[in-house]
């Protein structure tokens, strides 16, 4: 075996050791077909290993159960391991060595039957349980240590397999507390415990048990040194847990088991040594017994002493004895300094539990000191923490606001994307901190312009309040006189860094745009700033300077309305978000019209609002049609759509011109209606759309495809259009129709690109931000 280990490892590459193995299991093979030649004990051995390099070694099963049953100690060693690692209990190759296993059970040798217990518990199938089971349940009634040991824990795995065997097991186990062995303690609480789990009837029986449990917990807390059960200067902190947890369920909801442990826990709370982490184990598992039995509240204040080593458990406490935890606030928050960074996770989770109205600005005094040295994996957390806790138990607009911009200025990189509209949200909200918090955050521009958030909320309300900035006129701040030019130079500095995102320079021009409404010296510095940005390579910088230049030229008269002041934001309100969710295509309420301002209409009122009037003619508003009459209906050669076919000049598809390019809008919802205006109904009427790959195109079902004649009916289709970048592309790569005229027989298509709608199609409103 040392011989073929070495030669594997000797390999050079990944395909030299599996040549190596392949040899070697053929020998192992050969061996085994030799029969008894006293070498196959150690064939075995080399499979076991080449199995747990990860290769099949499924072919050395049956080796197992010859070797097991063979009747030297060498080879029943190397048998029993080969089961327990080749074998499982959905094997049928398992039930082979039950008679082995039970003969093993009443072998004279203690370590013969140490192997069948171990082999047992480890892979015993329900059925091998069955079998055996009066075998364990006799060996628990042995006088040696080391048997009874083995069988608890065996016992454990039947009673895993088949619940019913329990009652088996009851009586012998309640005896085997009165044992000195630890091991054979540490296995009849393992068992003990497993009973109670499984029967309240059992459970009730045991509660019966609880002062010689008690006992033995005493006897490990107040025992004396001994090598060999201590760690660290603790007793057996094993079997320590291990009581503890039995104690936990034996007293849970019993007034009387909990009032037997009450002296116990007080006792084990207050003098184990918590500097080591055997300690803090045993620590640990006596305050979530605390908590969990029918303790006296003294006894819960106890629990808390050691606060600072069990994190987990006081974050459940907190939730049920706020003030049994507050008594300890100064450690939690010591805790946040601590070397270890596990340990300053689970203070800072307390600490932010432990925020209350009473306390918010003590504890957020630390909390901000603490965010600024504290590692960079718990900023976001530390940053989300503060944020909520604010919101909650803020005591003045004022403080709210200074407290996110303190974490923004420290750690704006590393805060939610929700931050910084919620942080304008609650701003708009404070109309009489508007001076104060715009003079604040220019401040902040002008020294460090690094923090993408906190620039982003600064230019905001620069391009908002700029007015109040410009007038130097706040009480609550100390005075600073800010020029036009100061200002403008501030947001062209972001424009121009290459520190700010792109999102960072849409705010950025959006608020000098903004600010041409609020003064009057710059309005041409304004405008050249603008016009730069028109050929700029990121798209969505260059969409918004096209807007604006738009605005400059041939909207002016509408620029200050346009441009004028957020109105106040309640995110309270239904349907209110901080921003669309990806994909997702809202559809418009279409119970009830949107009137549509009179100041945006560029085009005459009786333009047709339809993106496809196949009512023919674009000189009348949209009216519904009479009821047919002998005369048959004239159409102009400007129609739409010529529903005669051949009769007729072939026609196009046309869409009157926009102001407005559909870019501007995120979502759009366009309603296609068609009508019949000719004497013969028309089938088979289906339309196809192509967008560009921007823009997500969804087709509703169309309420019919056959259109009657003389505009007694029509068939409508909605189509919804969601342009998350905002693209300056085509609305549509084409509109394709096609219908089958009954007059002709023959089936028709047109195709037409449409890049903008009518203007009383659609009114988007220029609203960057």
């Amino acid at each position: 075996l040392v011989e073929m280990i070495r030669v594997i490892r000797s390999a050079r590459t990944q395909g030299e050791e599996r040549g190596i193995i392949q040899r070697e299991c053929a020998d192992i093979r050969a061996q085994f077909r030799q029969g008894d030649n006293g070498e196959r004990s150690h064939s075995l051995a080399k499979l076991l290993y080449v199995h747990m390099l990860g290769y099949p070694a499924h072919f050395g099963q049956m080796e197992c159960v010859r070797l097991i049953a063979s009747p030297r100690y060498s080879e029943k060693r190397i048998g029993y391991l080969g089961a327990m690692m080749l074998l499982d209990e959905k094997q049928d190759a398992s039930l082979l060595i039950t008679n082995s296993i039970k003969n093993d059970l009443s072998h004279s040798s203690q370590y013969v039957q140490s192997l069948a217990l171990c082999t047992l518990a480890c892979m015993g199938s329900a059925e091998m349980c069955r079998d055996l089971a009066p075998e364990i349940e006799r060996l628990l009634r042995a006088s040696n240590s080391y048997i009874k040991k083995k069988a608890t824990l065996c016992a454990v795995h039947i009673i895993k397999k088949v619940p019913e065997l329990a009652e088996l097991f009851t009586p012998s186990a309640r005896t085997l507390l009165s044992e000195k062995n630890h091991g054979v303690l540490h296995g009849a609480v393992v068992l003990i415990t497993e009973l109670c789990k499984r029967n309240p009837d059992t459970l009730d029986q045991f509660r019966k048990a609880v002062p010689e449990l008690v006992q033995i917990m005493k006897g490990l807390v107040t025992s004396s040194y001994s090598p060999e059960h201590n760690v660290a200067g603790i007793s057996d902190p094993f079997l320590q847990v291990r009581i503890l947890r039995l104690l936990r369920i034996l007293g849970h909801n019993n007034d009387t088991a909990s009032d037997a442990m009450n002296d116990l826990l007080a006792q084990v709370a207050t003098n184990t040594d918590s500097s080591k982490t055997a300690g803090s184990a045993v620590l640990y598992e006596t305050v979530l017994t605390i908590m969990d039995i029918n303790s006296e509240s003294g006894l819960r204040v106890a629990g808390n002493i050691n606060c600072k080593f069990i994190f987990t458990t006081l974050t459940t406490i907190v939730q049920t004895d706020h003030n049994a935890v507050q008594r300890h606030r100064g450690t939690i928050v010591d805790c946040l300094k601590d070397q270890d960074t596990s340990v300053k996770r689970r203070a800072l989770e307390l600490s932010l539990a432990l925020v209350s109205a009473v306390n918010i600005r003590s504890m957020m005094k630390e909390l901000l000191i603490f965010l600024s040295f504290c590692p960079p994996e718990l900023r976001s957390q530390t940053a989300s923490g503060i944020f909520n806790a604010a919101e909650r138990y803020s005591p003045s607009k004022r403080w709210h606001i200074d407290t996110i911009l303190h974490v923004l200025t420290t750690a704006g990189g590393d805060v939610r994307d929700e931050t910084v509209p919620n942080l304008i949200q609650l701003i708009t909200t404070a109309s009489e901190l508007h001076c104060y918090t715009v003079h604040k955050l220019y401040r902040a521009l002008v020294k460090d312009i690094a923090q993408q958030s906190l620039v982003q909320v600064a230019c905001w309300c620069i391009g908002e309040y700029g007015d109040l900035l410009l007038k130097g006129e706040c009480e609550e701040i100390e005075p600073m006189q800010v020029t036009e030019d100061d200002v403008l130079d501030a947001l062209e500095t972001v424009l121009q860094s290459h520190m700010s995102s792109p999102a960072t320079r849409g705010f950025a021009l959006t608020a000098t745009m903004k600010l041409s409404t609020r003064i009057t010296d710059n309005v041409d510095r304004i405008r050249s700033i603008v016009s730069i940005y028109g050929s700029c390579i990121d798209l969505e910088l260059q969409q918004r300077a096209v807007e604006y230049n738009a605005l400059f030229k041939k909207y002016d008269h509408m620029r200050a309305a346009v441009l004028e002041r957020m109105p106040v934001m309640d995110k309270n309100l239904p349907g209110h978000t901080n921003g669309d969710t990806p994909g997702e295509i809202k559809e418009p309420d279409t119970s009830k019209p949107k009137p549509v301002e009179a100041g945006l209409l560029s085009e005459p009122a009786s333009q047709v609002c339809d993106l496809l009037d196949l009512l023919g003619g674009t000189d009348t508003p949209l009216q519904p049609s009479p009821a047919p009459t002998s005369t048959p209906t004239t159409t102009s050669s400007a129609d739409l759509l010529d529903l005669l076919g051949g009769l007729e000049p072939t026609p196009e598809l046309t869409i009157p011109p926009a102001p407005f390019d559909l870019f501007v809008l995120k979502d759009v919802t366009v309603s296609l209606i068609a009508s019949n205006s000719t004497q013969n109904d028309i089938t088979n009427f289906t339309l196809q759309a192509a967008v560009p790959k921007s823009v997500q195109l969804q087709m509703k079902a169309p309420s019919g495809n056959v259109i009657p004649a003389h505009g007694l009916g029509q068939v409508t289709q909605t189509v919804l259009l969601n342009n998350p970048n905002k693209a300056s592309l085509p609305c549509f790569r084409f509109v394709q129709l096609s219908f089958l005229l009954n007059l002709s027989g023959a089936m028709h298509q047109d195709t037409v690109l449409i890049d903008s709608f009518p203007s009383t199609a659609c009114q988007p409103s220029i609203s960057p931000l």
